[in-house]
């Protein structure tokens, strides 16, 4: 996720994103996302096929010094190898 006020992005994982970014835009107790109400999904991943693979692969994204990474992932043309080699990109359809 991205935030323009912010101008910072934000890491995580949801069984349901679209509920997750509604609650990150609506709830000001949130510790990192709650100052903030203008958060936008620009990228979004199939992860693992279990949570803790999925928990796995957040942390050694949010590990990575940098945003070179990041900004990696939220190009549509980038394609995950390594240890993010199980990411799948999910398209949103318009």
């Amino acid at each position: 996720m991205f935030s323009e006020k912010a101008q910072r992005h934000y890491i995580g994982h949801a069984e349901n994103p679209e509920e997750r970014l509604a609650q990150h835009n609506t709830n000001p107790d949130e510790k990192y996302t709650g100052k903030f109400s203008d958060w936008k999904m620009v990228a979004l991943f199939e992860a693992a096929p279990t949570k803790e693979e999925t928990v796995t692969i957040e942390k050694f994204i949010k590990k990575q010094k940098g945003k070179k990474l990041l900004l990696k992932l939220i190009d549509p043309q980038f394609v995950p190898t390594g240890s993010l080699a199980s990411l799948k990109r999910v398209v949103k359809e318009s």
